[in-house]
């Protein structure tokens, strides 16, 4: 076990709520340990700029309801570089720093993992903070919660109007590569179609259930597309719909970045409070090159190699229940 006297906490990647619940269980865990904290601002960037804070109790004091992340963010094209990786370990050794907790998700935990090929001397702790909830070794990630529940309330208004005004919206949000969110916040509201990135989507019968619900008086129709949806997203979709079906009058309303910001639910004020705690306390008991996760309410450490983006995390029974529910 190796004597770890210094330890630094970085948010890397897309910002999710819930992240500064993690940064300050860090700090605070770290702190009790006998452990001098250091905060990396802008991620591994700042690391190689020689961004660093001194963190103490007081740092993370009134953060925990906040969104964002206090130490910023960044994706770094020069940590990608071997120059760059040098420049960041000097950094670090500069200040005695010899574990970093990092906050993020794929390209968080392939660097960590680079850098410490290079450098092992430098242990890394990662944790899993995305939106998306696309990475294996966890139920949950940190921001998820946040953002369906977002996604819930501005979908559960658009539905008033909707209902008002016989319309037809597409409602698109965030998933790229995953359609978790769209998945679990489609099921929330109620949607009549969640189109995913994991499944293909058939235009023919999206209209041909779409007719059905025209002719059982439905007063509007909502539809949740993930951004990364086969048809190229909501708008796309849109333009082909109204063409052949034209009973409502549609419209398109993309959610975008409201969906990353916002205080943390509960729930994601817990996980990150949790993961932060768990982070600090591996790294005292000698762990190193490991995602900290939540699965099935108990503790795992998954290698950096195996967490990663989880395509079969979809759950396709929950899909063929929102098929079911919508008829």
């Amino acid at each position: 076990m190796k004597n770890i006297q210094q330890i630094a906490v970085l948010t890397s990647g897309g910002d999710a709520p819930g992240m500064n619940a993690c940064i300050r269980a860090v700090v605070r865990t770290g702190l009790f340990n006998g452990l001098k904290v250091w905060g990396i601002r802008r991620g591994y960037q700042g690391m190689i700029e020689n961004d660093f804070i001194p963190m103490d109790s007081s740092s993370v004091s009134n953060i925990i309801q906040r969104g964002g992340t206090i130490l910023k963010t960044a994706r770094s094209k020069e940590f990608m570089t071997p120059e760059g990786r040098k420049r960041a370990y000097e950094n670090l050794r500069s200040r005695n720093i010899n574990a970093i907790v990092a906050i993020g998700g794929d390209g968080t935990f392939t660097g960590a993992r680079v850098f410490m090929n290079e450098y092992p001397d430098i242990d890394f702790i990662g944790l899993p903070g995305t939106i998306d909830n696309d990475l294996s070794g966890t139920d949950f990630t940190i921001g998820f919660d946040t953002a369906i529940n977002t996604v819930i309330d501005a979908v559960d208004k658009i539905r008033d109007t909707a209902a008002s005004h016989d319309r037809l919206f597409f409602i698109e949000v965030m998933g790229r590569d995953s359609g978790m969110i769209a998945l679990h916040s489609g099921i929330g509201v109620g949607a009549e179609a969640i189109l995913i990135p994991e499944t293909k989507t058939y235009v023919d019968q999206l209209i041909h259930q779409l007719e059905r619900g025209w002719l059982r008086n439905k007063s509007s129709c909502i539809i949740i597309v993930a951004e990364g949806d086969d048809t190229g997203g909501a708008q796309a979709l849109a333009d082909v719909v109204k063409q052949r079906f034209t009973q409502y009058d549609t419209r398109v309303s993309i959610l975008g970045h409201i969906q990353r910001g916002g205080s943390p639910t509960c729930n994601d004020r817990m996980l990150g409070t949790r993961l932060g705690y768990e982070a600090v306390e591996a790294l005292v008991r000698g762990k190193s090159g490991v995602m900290v996760g939540i699965v099935n309410n108990q503790v795992v450490y998954t290698p950096f190699e195996h967490a990663i983006r989880d395509e079969g995390k979809m759950n396709m029974q929950l899909i063929r229940m929102a098929e079911i529910l919508a008829m």
